[in-house]
């Protein structure tokens, strides 16, 4: 975008602002683990925050600046302006825009996942790719947060109405998500016992990052005005199947969709295959980022749907990445869908990563492993690995010594970000293995 459209991007906030009577407007942004962070400004602010940014403190946000360089400005993304729909209107709109996190000098701060995003795209574009994605989201309601848990229902997959007691609040979440022009391809009860999922129309990747930050706020927004309480926490049912953030993938070149190729049988381009190789060659070591918690690893286990093992199939949902099957003629639809994310992953770094690896499949011409259309799961090891096939890290612990490692990593977030998200993570694995569990309280006490 050249200076004069962004320039003209503002005069049309700003006057977007006066018509709409918006008093208030919520600059977003996000730390390194993907939490949204905000604060709030008047309209007689916006016409300098837009042009010049507004100062913030970063040193109290999670791996931005220490405390001796805390001076950071948020400048707004004009194309990102939206009312708050679920706001009251009374005293004034209520209206938000994603920020660019930029220093003094006016330089971009590195450790901005939206940056680090907005480069790796830029890296992409220089080869004149456009890389979109689609996320599938799933997430639980619970009468509380307060444990134990209680469900709201006890349907299963796709079950209606009287099971599917979250029909409501499901509606009304699509309805704020359109109203602030997020496009929802369809939403549906999941496997688990209340449980919900919500497909996010595809859209270019950091369009689709800051559709991801505003979604979650809106279905927990909207699950609280109906006294419920809603979690995108990977596995918070022990017995019952995570919440993971299936991702769908295409790059294109114009309008033309790269990863397809009519004259291949199975109608997947050179390039889509080794989109695919460097996805598969470098999940293990991304996992921290797809995975961020002590809690996803509960979620990668056998016999709840998520995967394990690092394969590729068509149609397969055994596998770490499959190929949705496209309608006839829907050419422009090939795309690959990798489905270990879970729901609490920070989209931002977990796009330009899945982009990143991808990107160096091509360049280096890397070829996938064979399909496996088989349950991958129901292979002897000795299959597995004759076929080369890996398993993702069992804990947090493998994967931070994964990460750690990762050149990739390296180059996509800088030294600087790297190496604070490797210390935030080696803490959070510290603090766990001090903690007693009602596990081992349950079947240690009394018989030791």
């Amino acid at each position: 975008m050249n200076n004069n459209d962004t320039n003209l991007d503002r005069e049309f906030v700003l006057k977007q602002a006066r018509e709409l009577e918006v008093r208030f407007i919520r600059l977003w942004f996000t730390d390194i683990l993907g939490f949204l962070k905000s604060f709030a400004i008047t309209t007689e602010e916006l016409e300098t925050a837009l042009y010049d940014g507004h100062l913030f403190d970063g040193s109290s946000i999670e791996g931005f600046s220490r405390i001796e360089e805390s001076d950071m400005f948020a400048h707004p993304d004009p194309t990102t302006f939206c009312v708050l729909p679920w706001r009251p209107q009374d005293g004034g709109t209520v209206a938000r825009m994603f920020c660019d996190i930029k220093l003094p000098d006016g330089s971009s701060y590195d450790g901005d996942p939206r940056n680090v995003l907005r480069k790796t795209l830029q890296k992409a574009n220089q080869k004149g790719y456009t890389f979109y994605t689609g996320m599938e989201f799933e997430h639980y309601y619970f009468k509380s947060a307060e444990p134990p848990l209680e469900t709201l229902d006890k349907g299963g997959y796709f079950d209606l109405t009287p099971l599917d007691v979250a029909s409501d609040i499901r509606r009304e979440t699509v309805i704020t998500l359109e109203k602030m022009g997020i496009g929802v391809e369809y939403s549906h009860h999941e496997v688990g016992p209340s449980q919900h999922e919500i497909d996010l129309r595809y859209s270019d990747a950091l369009t689709m990052a800051d559709n991801a930050m505003t979604y979650r706020l809106v279905v927990k927004e909207v699950g609280l005005r109906h006294n419920v309480y809603a979690t995108f926490m990977p596995k918070p049912l022990s017995d019952s199947n995570g919440n993971g953030m299936h991702t769908h993938l295409s790059l294109f070149k114009g309008s033309q969709n790269i990863f397809f190729d009519e004259n291949k049988e199975d109608g997947l381009s050179d390039i889509c295959q080794s989109f695919i190789a460097g996805l598969l060659k470098h999940t293990p070591e991304l996992t921290l980022i797809f995975n961020q918690w002590l809690n996803s690893y509960k979620r990668l286990v056998p016999g709840f749907e998520a995967p394990i093992y690092v394969s590729w199939a068509h149609k397969n949902r055994s596998d770490l990445i499959r190929i949705p099957s496209i309608r006839k003629g829907r050419d422009s639809d090939t795309r690959i869908e990798i489905r270990s994310p879970d729901s609490a992953c920070n989209p931002y770094l977990s796009f330009a990563c899945m982009l990143a690896a991808g990107l160096e499949g091509i360049e280096k011409n890397y070829a996938p492993i064979d399909p496996v259309e088989e349950n991958v799961h129901e292979l002897s090891e000795e299959d597995r690995k004759s076929r080369g096939i890996v398993t993702l890290p069992s804990d947090l612990n493998e994967a931070i010594k994964l990460a750690e490692n990762s050149t990739l990593m390296k180059e996509t977030f800088g030294e600087e970000l790297h190496s604070k998200i490797i210390a935030n993570k080696k803490l959070e694995w510290e603090r766990s293995r001090r903690q007693v569990t009602d596990f081992e309280l349950e079947n240690y006490l009394t018989i030791l």
